[in-house]
């Protein structure tokens, strides 16, 4: 048994650092801290785990990726899958990437025909 201890270790180890891309980006970590509003039309919606996300093009042609909350977080903020269709206008307030390569953020707050739905409520006052 102490034998395979060492083996156990590693293999845990592995399996920790494998799972630890995932596990930041669930996190706020890639995100950067100020927030940003982002006004755009909507592209397209999927409401897929493990993250519904919206498709928006801004007002200068750039399509962003907007992550917003869990599926449970989402449906709880009133924010469901026919809620909003393409084509209809969007002002997105979150946290953009880090790296600003990527057109990304995740929404804190989705304002829709003059409705917020909060992702994240506790985070709309920070930043």
């Amino acid at each position: 048994m102490l034998r395979s201890a060492p083996a156990l270790i590693v293999t845990c180890a592995l399996a920790l650092g494998a799972a630890a891309p995932a596990l930041a980006h669930h996190g706020w970590s890639w995100a950067e801290g100020e927030k940003m509003t982002l006004t755009g039309t909507i592209r397209s919606i999927s409401m897929a785990p493990p993250h519904p996300t919206l498709q928006v093009a801004a007002q200068d042609g750039t399509v962003w990726r907007v992550d917003l909350g869990n599926p449970r977080q989402t449906e709880a903020s009133g924010f469901r899958a026919d809620t909003a269709k393409p084509g209809d206008a969007v002002t997105v307030l979150g946290n953009r990437s880090r790296d600003h390569a990527q057109a990304h953020m995740k929404a804190v707050r989705l304002t829709i025909a003059g409705k917020n739905y909060d992702m994240y409520p506790e985070r709309i006052g920070d930043g």
